[in-house]
Parts: C-alpha cells; sequence; structure tokens
C-alpha cells in the first residue's frame, strides 16, 4: 500500500489484481445487478487510487479498508437512488446450477436466495459482509460504519426473517 501511497501503478495494479474478485462478488451481491457491481467496483477503486494516503495500516486490515470503501459508494449510489433493479439482475448468492445438489437442495437454495434478496439492505449487507465475505462482526462494522453490536443486531434479525421464510431449513 505503500507503493500506491506514492504512486506506483504497478504495485496499484497487484492490488486491483489480488482483490477485484472480492470486492465485485460482494458489490455483486448488494446491488445484484452486474452492470451496478462493476460501476461500483470501478469506483472503489478509482476512490482507492486518490486516498491511498488516507489507508493506517495496523489499524484497520486492508480488506476491511477496500470493501468500507465500496460499501460506501453502493449506499452513496442507493441514496441517489441510482441502482435499480432491471432485466440485469442476476441471482448473486448462490451458482444458478450446482450439480452436487439434487433438485430438492437446489429449490431450497434458491427460496434461500430469494428471502436473502428480501431483507433490507443493511441486514443484507451485515449478512453478506460476515457470512460470504468472511469478514469478522467486528471488521463487518467498520465496513458499515456501525457498532459490533449494531452489526450483531442486524445478523439477528436477519438470521430471524429467514427461519421465520424457511422454518424447515437450518439458518
Amino acid at each position: 500500500m505503500l507503493a500506491v501511497r506514492n504512486g506506483d501503478q504497478e504495485a496499484f495494479a497487484v492490488l486491483v489484481r489480488r482483490h477485484i474478485n472480492s470486492l465485485y462478488k460482494y458489490a455483486l451481491r448488494l446491488s445484484r445487478c452486474a452492470t451496478q457491481a462493476e460501476d461500483l467496483v470501478q469506483e472503489t477503486w478509482l476512490a482507492v487510487w486518490k486516498s491511498a494516503h488516507r489507508f493506517s495500516p495496523g489499524q484497520v486490515r486492508l480488506t476491511t479498508w477496500l470493501h468500507r470503501i465500496l460499501h460506501n459508494k453502493f449506499v452513496d449510489a442507493h441514496r441517489r437512488n441510482k441502482l435499480v433493479n432491471d432485466s440485469d439482475v442476476i441471482d448473486a448468492q448462490i451458482d444458478p446450477y450446482r450439480p452436487d445438489l439434487d433438485a430438492e437442495q437446489q429449490q431450497q437454495l434458491e427460496h434461500l436466495q430469494v428471502q436473502i434478496d428480501r431483507l433490507p439492505t443493511r441486514q443484507r449487507a451485515a449478512l453478506l459482509l460476515t457470512c460470504a465475505q468472511g469478514l469478522s462482526n467486528s471488521e463487518a462494522a467498520q465496513v458499515m460504519g456501525q457498532s459490533r453490536r449494531a452489526v450483531e443486531s442486524l445478523l439477528a434479525r436477519a438470521r430471524r426473517t429467514l427461519k421465520t421464510s424457511m422454518p424447515e431449513q437450518k439458518v
């Protein structure tokens, strides 16, 4: 990050290669639209290049900082009503086809995805950051600009909602 901070474009390219897939997955899961996810990731990398001097090693993990920038870009765009679901909406949480699952399991996963998509944005973000992106509750809190307890509350509400909508499955 120090090299990026000093304007090293090659170091920036390495950083992008290492983290672009993770950021794209998170953006896709949040926006549920491939085009919007690509725009969010592009805006995130532009912000990283411009604000590399703001990264504080030792205070926050790099992946947490990157996810926070992307999350803030999503929230800003969402507030401006720029993110609208359209025909480009895709299944962002699960693969559309999983050959290792039988038809009933596949149907259950698809139903779970629909229920996750219906969660309020903040609950969905907390769930995705912790379950899909593998961040700790504290890291998710940093990304979302919330306290750890607030994230834990969002997770509890999300899980309660999912359990109510899918009583036969373990969530």
